[in-house]
This record gives structure tokens, sequence and C-alpha cells, in this order.
């Protein structure tokens, strides 16, 4: 946990502060959990399959932060999952961006955008 931190803070010393800071939280109403799990079991039952969705979704988010570039090109990044009292997973995602980026990004409205129009992309195709 010591380390964990400690390497949280080089990354503050060497890039400087995060520009954005991204909760990612599992819904256990996802079809990919749904239909994957009997009709008399409930996501509670089934962790291994919530954890496998999850990551699966964690692994593409990041995908479209480092490789598509959604928010511009990614300095450094850092993410921890953690569990919640009723059992759903989520991530806590730090961004740190290049500075032409930084300064774009402060705005709301614009992440806001930027979210919304790669969700109805994804709903569309």
């Amino acid at each position: 946990m010591i380390q964990n931190y400690q390497d949280a803070m080089a990354m503050v010393r060497r890039y400087g502060k995060p520009d954005l800071f991204i909760t990612f939280t599992c819904n256990s109403n996802w079809p990919e959990i749904v239909e994957s799990i009997h009709p008399w079991e409930t996501p509670n039952n089934r962790p291994d399959i919530v954890v496998r969705v999850f990551h699966a979704k964690v692994q593409e988010l990041l995908r479209l932060l480092n490789a598509v570039h959604i928010f511009g090109s990614v300095l450094s990044f850092l993410y921890v999952i953690e569990f919640q009292k009723r059992g759903l997973p989520h991530c806590h995602l730090l961004l740190k961006l290049s500075d032409r980026m930084s300064a774009s990004v402060r705005s709301s409205a614009l992440v806001g955008l930027v979210l919304n129009s790669q969700v109805l992309l994804k709903r569309e195709s």
C-alpha cells in the first residue's frame, strides 16, 4: 500500500497534478452480465461474471483514453479498483494530459460533450 502511494507521488512530481479524475462504476444491469446469469440468479451470486465484465469495460476505457485519445494525448495515468459495500467494483482513474490538451479540458461542458458523443457512437454501432 505504501509503495502504491509512493509511486503515485512520484508520478505527480514528474508530470504534475492530474487533469482529470474519472470514476467508472459497474452496473449490475449491463447486458453482458444479465445475459450471462440464470434468471433465478442475481449478480451478487456471480461475482466472477461481474468482475470479468467490469475488467473488460475498464480495459476498453483505457484503450479509448490511451490509443484513441478521446481527451487528447495522455502523459500518465493511474487507477485503482475498489469494491462497494454491495459488492460491485468501481474504478478511480487519474489522468495527466499533454499541456496543449489539459487547458482545453478544463471545461466540464467539453468533458460532457466528449463522453456523450462516445456513448452515442457506441449505441449507434
